[in-house]
């Protein structure tokens, strides 16, 4: 039996403060073997998150599939407004996780990011920077990488191939390269051009790197209209990254990139001293941020086609990829490299 009359019905909801959401899936299933210092790892990213992120963000953790410790963990955050909000759910997956904290929000800016990252001051500065000068950028990784300037990158290179603003320039913190190749176990992940230069692309005298990986990275929260799936067959890896998060930005005709300057640090599983350094250095961020202004795109399929196609079958092929490198700033030995 139902007796009077629901207040919220038929009432619009209130706009909220934020603008900017971040989201965080979780699998810590055990603390053990290769998840031994996860959970430290766990702390270290949510609490750099924290002391680094404005006012006006709103955190989305979900719990996918942790073991009790950790769980209790997350529910004292919540408990404690630390996060907006907590997801508990069985290991369903990388991507399904991500998509549970997306659904039902409207958010302008959404980064997405794993549980090992360690967040630094200035992190969403630079990132809204980047949104700021180039109107058609559609995800901002705080984490520049010279390895990723072909990856969903057509847009941005066609529409900009005879620019001088596009081209080849000093890799400006390339410590934090190399500190991201220990990070995954592969000291060789960069080989010393990659460590020298990337390309990048300027505007109002702000640089941004080419490219962008998704470990953590910044969207349009618009992207994810574009969506054609709703689940992923795939708990990590596969094709789920690609559907989910790289093509959805070329899709639209917007551009992956990376602030110049290095704004976050993979952790990995493995709990170090530099760590507890790095947490030392952080400031608690005083002053809120207004959002950037994020210009409407509006792209035309055919011609969305024909550049992938240009860039994929013809541009990015062996000889033609090299003569490209040179016009941009390499010289032979470097396009060797590179």
């Amino acid at each position: 039996m139902r007796i009077g009359f629901n207040p919220n019905k038929d009432k619009i909801k209130e706009v909220d403060e934020y603008f900017h959401q971040v989201i965080i899936p979780v699998y810590i299933p055990n603390k053990h073997g290769y998840f031994k210092d996860s959970f430290q790892i766990l702390v270290h990213s949510l609490e750099s998150l924290f002391k680094t992120s404005h006012t006006k963000t709103f955190f989305t953790i979900v719990n996918n599939g942790c073991c009790k410790e950790v769980v209790d963990y997350l529910q004292k955050l919540f408990i404690d407004n630390k996060i907006n909000e907590l997801i508990h759910t069985t290991n369903i997956g990388k991507l399904n996780a991500i998509l549970k904290g997306i659904n039902g929000h409207k958010f302008k800016l959404i980064t997405i990011s794993d549980a090992d990252v360690l967040f630094l001051n200035n992190w969403q500065e630079e990132t809204y920077k980047i949104f700021d000068n180039f109107p058609k950028a559609g995800l901002v990784s705080p984490v520049p990488s010279s390895k990723v300037l072909k990856h969903y990158t057509h847009n941005i290179i066609l529409e900009n191939f005879f620019s001088k603003k596009l081209k080849f320039t000093k890799v400006l913190n390339p410590e934090a390269l190399v500190h991201f190749a220990k990070s995954i176990g592969n000291v060789k992940f960069y080989n010393n051009i990659h460590l020298k230069k990337n390309l990048t692309i300027q505007k109002n005298n702000i640089k941004a790197v080419v490219g962008a990986g998704h470990f953590v990275a910044t969207y349009r929260g618009t992207v994810f209209k574009s969506i054609k799936y709703s689940y992923s067959n795939y708990n990590l890896g596969g094709n789920s990254e690609t559907e989910f998060l790289d093509k959805p930005i070329s899709d639209s005709g917007l551009w992956r990139l990376s602030t110049e300057d290095n704004y976050c640090y993979h952790m990995g599983n493995c709990k170090e001293k530099w760590m507890e350094v790095e947490m030392l250095k952080l400031k608690k961020i005083k002053e809120d941020f207004e959002s950037p202004i994020l210009s409407t795109i509006s792209n035309s399929k055919i011609n969305l086609k024909i550049n992938s196609f240009l860039f994929t079958k013809i541009i990015s092929k062996s000889f033609l990829w090299k003569l490209f490198l040179k016009y941009k700033g390499l010289n032979k030995i470097e396009v060797n490299e590179y």
